[in-house]
């Protein structure tokens, strides 16, 4: 009897250990973590747009069929837009039945035929709109507007984001995980079954000849990630080679589930070159990632975080990047009230703006603001060498969330989409709750 009370003894201080360990490492309190995930359910609900439900006086009723969401619980974007709401599938507050319709209405408005706009910019066959109208579900595959026929002109780039492919392989990965099943896969839409149309826009985006990474020349541009829509960015291009190389695992996964070993094969194969050539093509000496090899070709923090989030980066690598990310946090050239910016303060192309080219003025929006968006992944990259710094950074992010949160009604809009030189844009903006909670409660 003594013997085994000593064991039992043994294994409730080894279980408090571990539990304490991990606390030790998370990176937000409980009650803060409590908080913000209270903060992004209530977000995301304000978010939803409900059948025949009207958002804006600017468009009719929601007649998709089913639930949308919208970026946002504001009156801006009133759109769905599969940008965010495929980067707010992992917090857990989408049901299986929202993430159905919504990923077989995209599915339905993926370009059949490639097209040309009268702004003589080009759709191509396998794209993915960058949003869909609420009120009569038409596609419109270009930013900057909601006119189904006035859309793409070169203002926006000659294509369609380059992201959005990628992030409708997010949607049916983790629709497929969490129904169980790959009976939808199968499934034809207008024709095409859905892993078809996976593949399909896989494969949309260019690259060099006989090349892994995504690449655009100015005639050929397209956004290379909607968080930065505004910027031309050209040459290969790091951020959506990062998410081609996550599509490419997920693809890999859903033939596994498909008992189809050749596909996810090749699948397989392009994400090993894609993890070893986006290093080789955009480390800078300090650890960081560059944005491209062209134009906009600078230190890019979203890029850095984000590779060392989604296992990109290994070893010294991550170190490195790590070091340089603590130090710029410490420095006040990184973060303002827990959110982030695109490039380091100081390392701005010019004194008139911090990307080499911009559609808005320095300071504002995606050219200098700061966002909450990849807040969770700075953390995370922060804390591989310095754990407190990661930890006062977290903890700043929910300050300003709480001393704004939109909960408490009147002028009050945290989460703000963005924070610009004069004040915050957008309230009630979703991925900046939705993203960094994603990390914080892994």
């Amino acid at each position: 009897m003594k013997k085994i009370s000593i064991l039992i003894f043994t294994l409730l201080i080894q279980i408090s250990g571990k539990s304490q360990t991990s606390q030790d490492q998370a990176l937000l309190s409980k009650e803060d973590f409590s908080f913000l995930k209270e903060m992004t359910k209530d977000v995301v609900e304000r978010s939803r747009v409900y059948p025949n439900q009207v958002v804006s006086k600017e468009f009719g009723a929601n007649t998709s069929g089913g639930v949308l969401i919208k970026p946002g619980g504001s009156e801006a974007y009133p759109s769905f837009w599969m940008r965010d709401y495929a980067m707010s599938i992992e917090s857990g507050f989408i049901p299986v039945k929202e993430q159905k319709h919504m990923l077989k209405l995209t599915a339905s408005r993926q370009c059949d035929q490639t097209w040309i706009s009268d702004g003589g910019s080009m759709i191509p066959i396998g794209a993915i709109p960058d949003h869909i109208r609420i009120d009569d579900s038409k596609p419109i595959y270009f930013p900057g507007t909601y006119d189904y026929k006035g859309q793409g002109n070169k203002k926006w780039g000659m294509m369609p984001p380059y992201c959005d492919q990628y992030f409708f392989v997010d949607m049916a990965y983790f629709y497929t995980k969490n129904s169980s099943s790959t009976q939808l896969l199968t499934e034809k839409i207008n024709g095409i079954t859905l892993i078809d149309r996976l593949e399909l826009a896989y494969r949309t985006p260019p690259t060099k000849q006989d090349g892994v990474l995504v690449y655009v020349t100015d005639d050929f541009r397209g956004v290379d990630y909607g968080f930065r829509d505004a910027i031309s960015i050209t040459g290969e291009l790091c951020l959506t080679s990062i998410l081609k190389y996550r599509a490419s695992l997920e693809l890999a996964e859903l033939f596994d589930l498909m008992k189809n070993s050749d596909k996810a094969a090749i699948y397989r194969k392009n994400a090993k070159r894609l993890k070893e050539e986006i290093p080789q093509h955009f480390s800078d000496s300090r650890g960081m990632l560059v944005a491209s090899t062209m134009k906009s070709k600078q230190v890019d923090v979203w890029s850095t975080a984000m590779a060392t989030y989604y296992g990109i980066l290994e070893g010294e690598q991550i170190l490195n990047a790590s070091r340089t990310l603590t130090a710029a946090y410490k420095k006040g050239i990184l973060a303002k009230a827990g959110n982030i910016r695109h490039i380091f303060v100081g390392e701005d192309f010019s004194e008139k703006s911090a990307w080499e080219k911009s559609l808005v003025q320095k300071g504002d929006y995606q050219n200098g603001g700061y966002w909450g968006t990849p807040t969770g992944w700075v953390c995370y990259t922060m804390a591989k060498t310095d754990p407190a710094a990661a930890k006062q950074l977290a903890k700043e992010y929910i300050d300003n969330l709480r001393a704004g949160d939109f909960r408490k009604g009147g002028t009050f809009g945290e989460p703000w989409e963005c924070y610009n030189n004069e004040a915050p844009q957008n309230s009630i903006y979703m991925t900046t709750v939705t993203s960094p909670y994603i990390v914080f409660k892994k």
